[in-house]
């Protein structure tokens, strides 16, 4: 049976997906964990999957519109893929249904939800900072540099299914700071679609995909991202990344608490038996 606040939640994510162009990982998996109680792998599993599926199109349209800096997307996956699946074959080694397992996923669910506030609300302080000494560096250390980043994002991503998106855009515009922004958002676009599939089959395989969860939450999302999309243009975008950040800070700190919490309880409970 179909859960309409199942629904009402992938409209709500799809609707700031549509009007800030990030939020969707970093909104769904702490949803998935906090309200719905879902466990923190089977979260970030099947959240990769649906944007790998939400992204693909964005992909198209983009390439369609030769938005996108394909030299970056190939380097940037270049690190992010053999970097996500090595992250996932430790996932794999730590067996993902255990406690040391699930603290781990939050943890870094926690440090990825706060590197992208801070990326949505100093981006362009962090970016003038930056640019005129970048707009120095030859194309070699471009190059590697972007490899080295697609491996931070690639472990993020498959680890808490969050960084593709406000980090990704970020990096692409310290390293690549003559490309317009559309062509940045593109080439973010579509490196995430590879990324976000090849994590997303890895959870598949190890059993951490809700499939039916993520076809109800699809057919809230879509039409959200439809009316977010065309709401854009009518919000401050000032407002919508601070609005943002503010709630992915609270997110982070509930998480955060939630696992001092389970872990105050683990040491109690191993200190009782061990008393007894």
């Amino acid at each position: 049976m179909i859960d309409p606040l199942h629904v009402a939640s992938g409209f709500g994510v799809g609707l700031l997906v549509g009007m800030t162009g990030v939020g969707g990982g970093s909104l769904m998996t702490p949803l998935l964990i906090l309200l719905f109680g879902v466990h923190p792998s089977t979260a970030v599993g099947t959240d990769l999957l649906y944007a790998a599926g939400t992204k693909a199109a964005g992909s198209v349209v983009h390439g369609w519109s030769r938005s996108v800096h394909w030299p970056a997307v190939i380097r940037l996956c270049c690190g992010s893929i053999p970097a996500s699946a090595l992250t996932l074959v430790v996932l794999w080694k730590l067996d993902l249904k255990s406690d040391a397992e699930r603290s781990l996923v939050n943890l870094v669910l926690c440090f990825a939800l706060l590197l992208t506030a801070v990326s949505l609300v100093f981006r362009r302080s962090i970016v003038e900072h930056y640019r005129r000494r970048l707009e120095q560096v030859d194309a070699g250390t471009t190059a590697i540099a972007t490899v080295l980043i697609g491996a931070v994002l690639g472990v993020l991503v498959s680890i808490s299914s969050v960084g593709a998106g406000a980090v990704g855009v970020t990096a692409l515009l310290l390293l690549y700071p003559r490309l317009p922004m559309a062509t940045i958002v593109g080439s973010d676009i579509a490196h995430a679609v590879p990324l976000t599939l090849v994590a997303g089959a890895g959870h598949w395989a190890l059993g951490d995909v809700d499939w039916p969860l993520m076809g109800v939450l699809l057919m809230g999302s879509l039409p959200g991202i439809v009316v977010g999309s065309y709401s854009a243009t009518r919000v401050p975008e000032t407002v919508l990344r601070v609005a943002l950040a503010s709630v992915l800070i609270v997110v982070a700190t509930k998480i955060a608490f939630v696992e001092l919490n389970l872990s105050s309880a683990l040491v109690t409970a191993l200190a009782w038996s061990n008393a007894h």
